[in-house]
This record gives C-alpha cells, sequence and structure tokens, in this order.
C-alpha cells in the first residue's frame, strides 16, 4: 500500500515542486511525511494500518526525483554524482543508525504509557517534521534565489548547465502522457523497475536468508548488516568522485550490476557461510551506489523540460517493481521452502538489468553533442 500511494502521487508531486518551488514542496513533504509517520503510534485497528501506509506514500511521492531534479538546476555533469553521492549516503547510515536506535527504543515498552514500538514511530517521525520547518526556512529554489552565491558563480553555474542542454538537443514532449511514450524515460524507467525490484526485495529479507544460510545469532546478523551499511555508504562515496572524475557513470553503474548479480547468485546457491556473508557484504557495497550513479545521470538522458515530468515517470515505474517484486519472491520461498530460486531468480534479474544500463550507455554516448561542438 504504501508502494502504491507513492507510485500514483509521483509525477503530480513533481509538477506540484515546478509549480511551487523546491524550498515549499520538499519541505511540504517532510513535514506531511514526519507527522503521518508519528502519527502511526496511534493505529488500533487493521483499517487505520492501512490508511497509513497509504496516506505515508502519498506524502513521500516525489520527494526522490524532486531532490535528483532540484540538484540538476545547481551542479553541472562534472559534480553531479558527487553531489548525488551526498545525498544518497543517508539510505545506508540511516539503516546502521536505526539499527542501533531500534532495540533500545522498543526496549522503552511502558515508558510514558506508551508501548516500545509506538516510541519508535514517534522518535523517527518527529525530527523529520523540525528538519522539514529548517528546510522551509533555509532552502533555496535555485542558485538564483541564493543570497551565498556571488554573480559570478552564479553566471558560471547558468553557462555550464546551458552547454549541458545544448549538448542534449531539443527536448521531446514533456507532458505526463509525453514521458510515458519517450524511449529514455521508458529505458530509464526498466532498469530502476528491475533495480529497485532485486534492491528492496533483498534487504528486506536480508536477514531471513542470513538465518538461513548461517547459524550466526540475531544481535551478530545484525552486526553484519550494519557493516554492510557502512561498506555501501563508502562506495557511494568513492563511486560519486570516481564518475565524475571519468564522466561515465553509467559504465560505472554496469560494472556494479555485475557486482550484484554475482553477489545474490552466490548468496542463492554457495554451501559455505562465509562466502554467503562476504557475498551479502558485496551486495551491501554496491546495492545503494547503482542507483546514486544511474539517478545522477537522468539530467544527461533528458532535457531540463523533460525532467520534470521524466524523474517522476522513471521512478513511479521503479516502484512498481518494489510493489510486484516481493509477490515472486513469496511464491518461490512457498513454493520451495528456501530462498535459493528466489536468489537464482533475482541474480538473473540483475543481469538483465546491468545490459540495459549498457544498452543505454550506447544510446546516450551516440546522441549526445560533442563537447568541442558546444559554444563555450
Amino acid at each position: 500500500l504504501f508502494f502504491l500511494g507513492y507510485a500514483l502521487f509521483e509525477i503530480p508531486s513533481n509538477l506540484m515542486l515546478v509549480r511551487f518551488g523546491a524550498r515549499k514542496w520538499i519541505a511540504r513533504i517532510m513535514i506531511t511525511w514526519g507527522l503521518l509517520s508519528a502519527a502511526m503510534m496511534f493505529v488500533a485497528t487493521p483499517m487505520q494500518f492501512y490508511v497509513l501506509r497509504f496516506l505515508l506514500g502519498v506524502a513521500e511521492a516525489g520527494f526522490y526525483p524532486g531532490v535528483i531534479f532540484y540538484f540538476s538546476s545547481w551542479f553541472p555533469p562534472c559534480h553531479r554524482s558527487r553531489a548525488v553521492s551526498r545525498f544518497f549516503i543517508a539510505s545506508p547510515l540511516a539503516s546502521v543508525a536505526m539499527g542501533g536506535m531500534s532495540g533500545w527504543l522498543l526496549a522503552l515498552d511502558g515508558t510514558g504509557g506508551l508501548h516500545g514500538w509506538q516510541w519508535l514511530f514517534l522518535v523517527q517521525g518527529l525530527p523529520t517534521v523540525l528538519f522539514g520547518l529548517v528546510v522551509l526556512r533555509y532552502l533555496p529554489d535555485g542558485p538564483a534565489t541564493s543570497a551565498w552565491l556571488t554573480p559570478d558563480e552564479k553566471a558560471w553555474i547558468g553557462t555550464k548547465l546551458a552547454r549541458e542542454q545544448a549538448r542534449i538537443g531539443a527536448p521531446a514532449r514533456h507532458d505526463v502522457l509525453g514521458a510515458f511514450r519517450n524511449p529514455r524515460v521508458l529505458l530509464l524507467g526498466a532498469i530502476g523497475f528491475l533495480l529497485i525490484a532485486v534492491i528492496t526485495t533483498v534487504i528486506l529479507n536480508a536477514p531471513l536468508i542470513l538465518q538461513e544460510a548461517t547459524t550466526l545469532d540475531t544481535k551478530s546478523i545484525g552486526y553484519l548488516v550494519a557493516l554492510g551499511g557502512l561498506l555501501g555508504a563508502a562506495a557511494i562515496l568513492v563511486f560519486g568522485n570516481h564518475a565524475d572524475r571519468n564522466g561515465d557513470r553509467w559504465g560505472a553503474a554496469f560494472r556494479c550490476g555485475i557486482v550484484l548479480a554475482g553477489a545474490v547468485l552466490v548468496m542463492g546457491l554457495s554451501p559455505s557461510p562465509l562466502l554467503v556473508c562476504i557475498a551479502y557484504l558485496a551486495f551491501a557495497t554496491v546495492c545503494f551506489a547503482i542507483p546514486m550513479l544511474t539517478s545522477s545521470g537522468w539530467a544527461e538522458a533528458l532535457h531540463v523540460r523533460e525532467l520534470a515530468v521524466g524523474a517522476a515517470a522513471i521512478n513511479t515505474i521503479s516502484q512498481i517493481g518494489a510493489f510486484l517484486a516481493p509477490y515472486g519472491w513469496g511464491a518461490a520461498k512457498d513454493a520451495t521452502g528456501s530462498f535459493q530460486l528466489a536468489l537464482i531468480a533475482f541474480s538473473i534479474v540483475a543481469l538483465l538489468m546491468s545490459a540495459l544500463i549498457l544498452l543505454l550507455r550506447h544510446r546516450l554516448q551516440g546522441r549526445m553533442v560533442p563537447i568541442d561542438a558546444v559554444p563555450a
């Protein structure tokens, strides 16, 4: 239900971001999401749970593609992956932080008349509201409204971004229906669909996979997952810096995709608990780096006039993968009694995703106007 609400409202949310400005709309997303997340502590019936999960998806819709669109107005290609990597690093670090805090918060059971799970929702929701208010006060809508950039710095950003748009060429139709007919949007959406399907499903089931394949206790598995988060955070920074230096984020995403596919396959086939643990750490190292690299490349594939709707359309298609994949995973687990078949199937999905990245890389290289042909 969360992913359903999220996917349905991605495009309307990004259109509102363009209409009202990044500062107001990103703050709105954070404030409403934080309030609804904290409100989960009051759930008492299944229907209340279902409604709030759906509304959480509606509230969060547009945040990720909105931030990527926002970054595209600030950072030229030679800086963009580094900028997106600093945003993306929050995902693995959050898994480390909440992995450590969740047990402590659940242990507050009975404190203040609240259950531990109620403290969990309260503590994760309210800080988001407070930070949303900070965004509303301080975030500029773009370089032109920034008080801390000099006129020369604003002009430099504008010139660099204009040269990028000249290399991309004239935009296709950029209305909602046009976005879903744009071949580049559809190809990026297919990559996202396969990628998010694998990442989301394996991450959600990682403790169970490790428990089935090893003799580790729950605490040790928690430490292993936390270590994977730290490795993933480091990889995001490394690959972001590397992609900006060599200008080939799609090639880096392809190589990470091959590692991802191999790691998932080893997790499914290896009889060795040690190899399964190593494969999981390899998976955790690259799994967040791939969407960081691909999403920082959206602005290279789409003209700025296509990007707001296009980014939301890409993320909508991607989230459908997150919605559907767990059903296939669960069906395979129910049919076989283990995760082996599902992991093998998901390794094939990761390989297909890597092949599509390579195809997109080839098409973009053939389409881009040479930099020397663009006026400075």
